[in-house]
């Protein structure tokens, strides 16, 4: 690696060749252009913009090499400490910062220039990885260093997601928003899937510094490509008086608590998220203490789940969609829970690997029926305050999860907390089923927008857009 001074050597040719790169893609989209790949582009229309195209990839490699670094980060600190709860800390100091700045984001995003907002968010991340690597590789390892630098860089990533999801709309037209917006939350979940995999050989290959460095060079091909991209600067109208974030998000709970079917969404998330999120960061305890795996097997380990998001993706888009929504979460919340059971229950990997399938398999089913419920009830004057108040919810259950199964982890055991969590997760869906008519509520489509003469393509466009905002905040 050669010490921090050899980046600097890098980066100029990096950016140079980064220039070149995107020079022969737009060549290369526009060469490729014949009659009969027009006829079979409709489901990637929005690549034919040059900027769209420009930031998709750029946003992919980063997305790609912050899971690169969310692999190597539970695997050094588990080194370091052997300590569950240090796994902990790291995963609420990673995700609790996002409860603060989202209530806040949304207000940036409309109030400054969105690729100002982005490139600041850039060179702060890029700075605080730099930190990290420049820890590591200089030896020092300190784990407090390392789990504030990554609770700095969460509270940077989480002023730039809202600013992210609202910038799309500049780089398409209007008719191929929706376009954009569903292949923007594609790129999110194929770095989900294939990130960890990548990750794990990364580590067992090159070691943890060069994880940290690539994500650190993902953040410079970023800032290039933002550099590159020139969008007409949309003049807002600035709202009247003072932001009130904090208000509308009362204004949103108290909303929340009169649509029994979004409430039931709010509670299976929080559940899903406080049970289910922190299990990435146990994924390397299973690895070393229970199956004594290398570092490249933790990472496909790690890949399962989304490799079974992927299996199921198909079957969730296609047949789920002429399925009730409270019959898909049923399945899906039953099947999940039985998965952080076998898991915790599997004393050998490959078993373990099947398990994360079907977790993996019922964390998308669960995840998408929850979005697609609550878009479709929310009335519209709403929308996007719940959509606000759901995303919080999530990035609170998360960190708060973190911190009890870490600590469960050092009391008991990994294989105990992970499979109790799923009983619990099934006694939540137990009561939500049979307690009362929650699940039902989901079921009714004269609430909301589909009680709103509003057009399906904006409902679809409403869906899209909050899937692609989960994917960019969820853990999983």
């Amino acid at each position: 690696m050669g010490g921090p001074r050899a980046l600097f050597a890098h980066v100029g040719g990096m950016g140079r060749a980064a220039q070149r790169v995107l020079r022969r893609l737009d060549r290369l989209m526009v060469s490729a252009e014949t009659p009969s790949t027009r006829q079979r582009a409709g489901t990637l229309i929005a690549f034919r913009y040059r900027n769209f195209r420009i930031m998709w990839f750029a946003s992919l490699l980063s997305s790609s090499g912050t899971w690169l670094q969310n692999v190597a980060v539970p695997f050094v600190i588990f080194k370091l400490t052997g300590s569950g709860v240090w796994l902990g800390v790291a995963g609420f100091l990673s995700y609790a910062p996002m409860v603060v700045t989202g209530p806040y984001a949304g207000w940036v995003a409309d109030r400054f220039h969105r690729r100002t907002v982005l490139i600041v968010g850039g060179l702060a991340q890029l700075v605080l990885t730099l930190a990290l690597w420049i820890d590591w590789v200089n030896g020092e390892r300190r784990v407090g260093v390392i789990v504030a630098l990554l609770a700095a860089n969460s509270f940077a990533a989480g002023f730039t997601v809202a600013s992210w999801q609202a910038f799309v709309t500049e780089l398409v037209p209007r008719e191929h928003l929706l376009n954009a917006v569903t292949l923007n939350s594609a790129q999110f979940n194929a770095a989900r899937a294939f990130g960890p995999a990548v990750g794990g050989i990364v580590l067992a290959t090159l070691g943890a510094s060069w994880s940290f460095f690539i994500n650190a060079m993902t953040f410079v091909v970023m800032l290039i490509a933002l550099l590159f991209v020139h969008v007409v600067r949309v003049e807002r109208a600035r709202p009247v008086g003072r932001g009130r974030p904090l208000a509308e998000m009362w204004t949103a709970m108290k909303y929340v608590r009169t649509e029994r079917g979004i409430m039931a969404c709010m509670t299976v998330v929080f559940a899903l998220g406080f049970l289910g999120g922190p299990l990435f960061n146990l994924l390397v305890v299973f690895a070393d203490r229970v199956y004594g795996i290398g570092d490249g097997a933790y990472g496909l380990l790690a890949g399962c789940m989304g490799l079974g998001a992927i299996i199921a993706a198909p079957f969730v888009a296609g047949r789920g969609t002429r399925m009730r929504r409270s019959r898909i979460l049923s399945i899906a919340m039953v099947g999940y829970g039985l998965a952080l059971i076998a898991l915790g229950a599997a004393p050998v990997a490959w078993l373990g690997a099947l398990a994360l399938l079907f977790a993996g398999a019922g964390y998308l089913g669960i995840s998408s029926t929850l979005n697609t419920t609550v878009q479709m009830q929310v009335t519209e004057s709403m929308r996007g305050k719940v959509l606000a108040l759901y995303v919080m919810v999530l990035t609170l259950a998360v960190p708060l999860g973190s911190l009890l199964q870490g600590w469960l982890v050092d009391i008991v055991n990994v294989q105990v907390t992970v499979a109790g969590s799923g009983l619990v997760f099934l006694g939540v869906f137990a009561v939500l089923r049979l307690g009362g008519n929650a699940f039902t509520s989901m079921d009714d489509l004269s609430r909301g927008s589909l009680g709103q003469p509003a057009p399906d393509s904006q409902i679809e466009l409403a869906i899209a857009e909050a899937e692609s905002t989960e994917a960019a905040v969820d853990p999983f």
